[in-house]
């Protein structure tokens, strides 16, 4: 197939659709991780239907001092990803295309949830964000929008935008994409040094201590709940040689500190460690947050949450997050 390169919407909406259109936003600097995007727009679109990529820097979400100039623009690399992951099409607007006559006036807001974390240390960036995500919807008119889960703030804000304001889209979440060695794939690891890059495993590192430290404390807590609750029930598991092994579990699941605190502290732990390294991490936030909200979460909470981190490692910025389930909805996701 060939991906047709379109730079105004007169141009998109041109095409004759048959089927449902699936479109995938991305800033460019395609890698494996929009591939996958790409590829899972392109079996929920079926065969009949159009598969359209964004690719546009938007300069509404770069803060003061942040690497838009320095962003990386291959489109020309990014136009033969996408073609070989199967896009029909590569919408690639200008900045006045997309914002005729200036950057606009009204504008989304993100509210309180986007002040938060990312919000909080990105001030505006989840405002321009959503306006410029609006925007491409309306311009992109697809059925459904696909978004991956490393940007887990981004993507409860989206959804949050399309069901507060009544858009009429699916928003699909698509799992986070790793090297083989853990780090999140992101457009920014080609900016990171070979020391850089060691530095920067970290992040993962970190979540994935915090996401087994939690799994075990659900499997002590799950055989926990196997002790028997009678004297004789022990006697009768003792003369099998099980009561031991319950005794223990139930202490040491009964004596830990909360599942929330301990998972916190097994990340932390790492993170802390990192700081110590030639070159340094320097840690941003470390949070394990409800997704409806990001708010941090208590020690009796019971439901879906995300271990989320940013961190900087020279001079790039870099996030990533874990999903974890907790109490009786099960262990690590």
């Amino acid at each position: 197939m060939t991906t047709a390169l379109l730079s105004t919407a007169e141009e998109l909406h041109a095409r004759v659709r048959a089927g449902r259109r699936a479109v995938v936003m991305t800033m460019g600097a395609l890698h494996e991780g929009h591939a996958t995007l790409i590829r899972a727009a392109r079996e929920l679109a079926g065969p009949d239907g159009e598969v359209v990529v964004t690719v546009f820097v938007n300069p509404l979400q770069f803060g003061a001092g942040e690497d838009l100039d320095r962003y990386p623009r291959t489109l020309e690399a990014d136009l033969k990803l996408a073609e070989q992951s199967g896009a029909d099409a590569v919408f690639a607007p200008s900045v006045d295309e997309v914002y005729p006559g200036g950057e606009p006036q009204v504008r989304i807001t993100a509210g309180p949830m986007g002040e938060r974390l990312e919000g909080a240390s990105r001030p505006g960036h989840f405002d321009g964000m959503l306006t410029v995500v609006a925007k491409l919807l309306h311009l992109t008119r697809p059925d459904a929008a696909l978004f991956g889960q490393k940007d887990a703030q981004q993507l409860a804000l989206i959804r949050r935008m399309v069901r507060d304001l009544n858009f009429g889209v699916e928003i699909v979440a698509v799992p986070t994409v790793r090297e083989a060695d853990g780090l999140a794939l992101s457009s920014r690891n080609r900016y990171l040094s070979p020391e850089e890059r060691g530095t920067a495993l970290a992040l993962s590192r970190a979540l994935f201590a915090g996401r087994d430290r939690h799994a075990a404390q659900e499997a002590l807590r799950a055989r926990a709940r196997e002790v028997p609750s009678t004297h004789a029930r022990a006697e009768a598991l003792s003369a099998i040689g099980e009561s031991r092994a319950a005794a223990d579990a139930h202490a040491v699941a009964t004596a830990a500190p909360g599942g929330p605190a301990t998972v916190r502290a097994a990340a932390r732990q790492i993170l802390d460690e990192a700081a110590r390294f030639v070159p340094p991490l320097r840690l941003d936030y470390l949070a394990l947050v409800d997704p409806a909200d990001f708010t941090e979460i208590g020690d009796d909470f019971t439901g879906e949450a995300v271990l989320a981190v940013a961190a900087r490692v020279g001079a790039t910025r870099l996030i990533d997050n874990l999903p974890l389930t907790f109490g009786t909805l099960g262990a690590a996701s």
